[in-house]
């Protein structure tokens, strides 16, 4: 005999779930025949009799009829809206004992599996899935406003835009505008340090104040990133309000599992939210690093389940802050447990960012044009590459080894069996080399008066380390090569002994620490508004980490604020270097380049062919930052002036209609205009697009405006130089080296050409090249002091290692800057054929006139003799011209001074120098 019971029917298996989601919300399941209202404040009756027939289920609150419930089996999912004419009617429709009625609000289709939702009083009412059915409170408490949110998200009053950027604007209206139009999901991409942030908050007060919002959830994937926001929250002062933001509503960091009912704004990390759903504790060191960083993931996470105490309807909004590392995998499922609009935050997003937010963008505001509003600051990339940086080492068998435990760091000797090669990607993994470290960052010592001239301090510079252990190598070699003590450079990162938001407070605000190392805690979210420099000794795949990690250097700074941690600079931040250590920039395409792309070339040379047809995106792209560096430094009378040399526009209006006319959107609707209406634009319409308007932009350049510019900018701008190191592979700005070079050479002869006629030593070596003998080292240092103040970028120095690339030349060093400008003036005023050092040139002529004053019938020079015009010959390497009161200086004086070079060549004494001077400058 059979005991088993018949199966159930589909209907009847998702009866039985539908009823369980009802009991676990908070409902009681009655049948209609046994209604009793005192069993609860929710009672979800089954089959109640309606003038249509009976409802699967009809929902009171406090007895009184509020929705109804359509059941059908979970394979109705994929069709869940063609039953939702019938659930209308039966909303419609006359109950039993309650005729006299308008129809019910609330209607859900449910299967067991899936729960669609319809509110009735909604401006244009629209079904949504949910997670499970409202609870009964919830419902009462909808009921007890006079609208429903997305009524009363349609009376949104306008924005004041008092105290906000555009950028702010734009998101804010824009956002408002999705939330009328009832998009479910938005996405804000608004580059780094552009007040992502700040715009939220401002959001979420006009929601709460005119929405009448009951809880938004501010979502972070750090603790970090959470406590910041607490903190920007706590300043917020609204623009029609005296009070601040916490004064006026309640706002609660979840460090814990308990949700303050009164809370009104929640800030909480994606981790911990997880945990309380799942109703686990969660310790605070989970919070410390981002889940997206984390390798060990569970190949298939926990789902998310029904929780009673935090129902999908918590919140209203959820804000995601860096909502493309948030939305994935584990993690999105939490999200989308709750009945709520979702607003994503983030400067970079990818394809799956886009995809996720339904590409609803509210804000399209990129680091490019961030950069041209004055809002960021632009960056340049210098490289540093060493032979084992690049290329790895060796462990040669049989020579003693030093291992080394990565955590306690005990030290063990051991003979090596074999040789072992190692790569460079495992250098401060698997082997650590210290000579490598040390050269980058003695590389970086001696350069940082290039990159950084007329600075007495480190500017503050954040370097980012592959691992903890690395890092601490790192602080102990700095400390060395800068010859510093222990506050110069400290540790930043989840695992360092002293607190680091103490350590972080010191770095933001204090002269100390001036180089902070991190693994990847202040990669993202931490604000260090007077970063200068970024150092790279860690790769980066990641294209959104990278950008993040470059974000840090962004922010912008006024000049007092920058002198109040760097007390030596000249004037407001006006950009960051990266410092690419392991090719960081080279191994990845980064989604924001830098603005200038053409460091070496002038301002004045960049604007004048723009005004003079030049139309590639480069030039204009470099143009704009340039000019929004200069906007940066400008008082209020050089503002005055151009815009009266301008016809009326500033030069934040000049920057920011030369990065529209390269806008790829802007280009794609101007070409469409170009063609057939029914035609897609071809890559030559869009080029002709650009042109013209980058045409448009550049109506406003003038001769004029370009030297005034020029004029203003000798002032205010200190550009960046550089020089290459012996022993380093390579370092110079990022680029083709023979770009660069061949770029360098022309500017070079440029300046020397425009000022022949200006500067003494110039005029004789263009135009009396056989008066070059009286060319003296106070007419050389003059042209040095001229060039360092117009072209401080054209440093001879560097300039020589320009034309020895291009000469495919290695000559001797020159002894100084100034012997290194003569040697480069010969080379452009064609004295030599190819690069040689002014040294080489005085040895070589001083040989060729000994050897012909000997090879005649006169007399010959004496031993003492020769020993004097050695040190003429000397002394003119460096002076370039031989003066009799130079007897009376250093050497000659020690070896009898003008008295004993007459002694030793008479009456000729006058006419031997003046000889010198004309045949070993020849």
């Amino acid at each position: 005999m059979n005991d088993s019971k018949p199966a159930l029917k589909p209907e009847d298996q998702a009866r039985q779930q539908i009823d369980r989601q009802l009991q676990a919300a908070g409902w009681r399941v009655q049948n209609a025949h046994a209604i009793d209202f005192s069993a609860g404040r929710g009672i979800a009756v089954r089959e109640y009799q309606t003038d249509l027939g009976p409802a699967d289920y009809v929902l009171f609150v406090d007895r009184k009829p509020v929705g109804v419930i359509e059941a059908k089996p979970e394979s109705w999912g994929h069709r869940i809206t063609t039953v939702e004419e019938q659930s209308a009617g039966y909303a419609h429709a006359k109950l039993k004992w309650f005729e006299d009625r308008a129809a019910l609000p609330f209607v859900y289709e449910c299967t067991g599996v899936m729960t669609h939702f319809t509110d009735g009083r909604d401006p244009a009412p629209r079904s949504r899935e949910l997670f499970s059915v409202h609870r009964p409170e919830t419902l009462a408490e909808q009921l007890s406003r006079r609208d429903s949110l997305r009524r009363r998200l349609r009376t949104l009053p306008p924005l004041d835009p008092a105290g906000l950027r555009g950028c702010q604007i734009i998101a804010i209206e824009n956002l408002e505008a999705s939330f009328k139009a009832d998009h479910p999901r938005a996405l804000a991409q608004m580059a780094t340090g552009s007040g992502k942030t700040y715009t939220a908050i401002t959001s979420v007060y006009r929601l709460l104040k005119h929405a009448d919002a009951k809880r938004i959830l501010f979502l972070v994937d750090t603790k970090n990133l959470g406590e910041q926001a607490e903190q920007e929250f706590i300043a917020y002062l609204p623009n029609d309000d005296n009070r601040t933001f916490t004064e006026l509503y309640n706002v609660q960091r979840l460090t814990s599992s308990h949700l303050a009912p009164d809370a009104q704004v929640c800030i909480c990390t994606i981790q911990r939210l997880y945990a309380m759903l799942k109703g686990e504790p969660l310790d605070q060191a989970a919070e410390e690093t981002n889940p997206a960083e984390q390798r060990l993931r569970p190949k298939t996470p926990l789902p998310v389940v029904y929780n009673a105490r935090i129902p999908p309807e918590t919140f209203d909004f959820i804000i995601i802050d860096e909502c493309h590392r948030s939305i994935y995998n584990l993690w999105r499922q939490v999200i989308e447990y709750f009945d709520a609009y979702l607003i994503g935050l983030s400067a970079t997003p990818d394809a799956r960012t886009y995809g996720f937010f339904h590409k609803n963008v509210v804000s399209e505001y990129p680091h490019e044009q961030a950069v041209a509003d004055g809002v960021n600051v632009g960056y340049e990339v210098y490289e540093i590459e060493t032979r084992i940086g690049t290329q790895g080492g060796t462990l040669k068998a049989e020579q003693p080894i030093e291992k080394r435990e990565r955590l306690t760091r005990r030290r063990r000797w051991e003979q090596q069996d074999e040789d072992e090669t190692y790569s460079a990607k495992q250098l401060d993994r698997d082997v650590v080399n210290p000579d490598q470290i040390r050269t980058v960052l003695r590389t970086f010592r001696e350069r940082l008066p290039l990159i950084f001239p007329g600075r007495d301090e480190v500017p503050k510079t954040l370097i980012f380390a592959k691992a903890d252990s690395h890092a601490d190598d790192i602080i102990q070699i700095a400390r060395e090569e800068f010859g510093q003590g222990n506050p110069f450079c400290k540790k930043v990162t989840y695992k360092v002994d002293e607190d680091p938001k103490s350590v972080l407070a010191q770095f933001r605000n204090d002269y100390h620490p001036r180089i902070a190392v991190t693994v990847d805690m202040i990669a993202t979210g931490t604000d260090v508004r007077p970063l200068e420099c970024l150092l790279f000794m860690r790769d980066v795949r990641s294209r959104n980490y990278f950008e993040q990690m470059k974000g840090r250097g962004t922010r912008t700074l006024d000049l007092d604020g920058l002198r109040k941690v760097t007390p030596s600079a000249k004037t407001a931040k006006t950009h960051f270097v990266i410092i690419d250590a392991v090719g960081v920039t080279q191994s990845l395409k980064t989604a924001s380049r830098p603005l200038i792309s053409k460091p070496s070339v002038s301002l004045k040379a960049l604007a004048t062919g723009v005004m003079m047809g030049v139309r590639d995106e480069e030039t204009v792209s470099s143009l704009a930052g340039r000019l929004a560096r200069l906007d940066k430094q400008l008082d209020d009378k050089d503002k005055q002036r151009i815009q009266q040399q301008a016809k009326g526009s500033s030069l934040s209006d000049i920057v920011r209609a030369l990065v529209q006319a390269i806008d790829p959107d802007r280009i794609e609707a101007r070409a469409r205009q170009i063609v057939d209406p029914n035609d897609n634009p071809s890559d030559a319409q869009r080029e002709q697009a650009r042109n013209e308007l980058v045409g448009e932009a550049a109506e406003v350049f003038t001769g004029p405006l370009i030297e005034l510019l020029d004029g203003i900018r000798r002032d205010k701008e200190q550009t960046i130089d550089h020089d290459n190191l012996d022993e380093l592979t390579r370092a110079e700005w990022s680029g083709d080296a023979s770009e660069n070079a061949e770029q360098l050479r022309q500017d070079f002869e440029q300046y020397l050409s425009e000022h022949r006629d200006q500067i003494e030593a110039l005029s004789i070596y263009f135009s009396q090249p056989a008066r070059r003998a009286e060319v003296s080292h106070a007419m050389i240092q003059e042209l040095s002091e001229r060039l360092r103040a117009d072209r401080p970028i054209l440093a001879p120095l560097r300039v020589w290692q320009a034309y020895a690339l291009l000469d495919e030349v290695k000559p001797t060093d020159p002894l100084s800057e100034l012997t290194a400008l003569v040697g480069l003036i010969r080379r452009v005023t064609g004295l030599d054929t190819k690069l040689r050092s002014f040294s080489e040139t005085v040895q070589r002529n001083f040989k060729r006139w000994i050897f012909e004053r000997h090879s005649g019938a006169g007399d010959k020079f004496s031993d003492e003799q020769m020993d004097w015009l050695r040190m003429i010959r000397d002394h003119m390497m460096t002076s370039f011209r031989m003066e009799r009161d130079d007897l009376e200086m250093t050497p000659f004086d020690d070896a009898g001074g003008l008295g004993r070079m007459w002694q030793l060549f008479g009456e000729e004494m006058d006419a031997v120098i003046e000889e010198m001077n004309r045949e070993l400058v020849a």
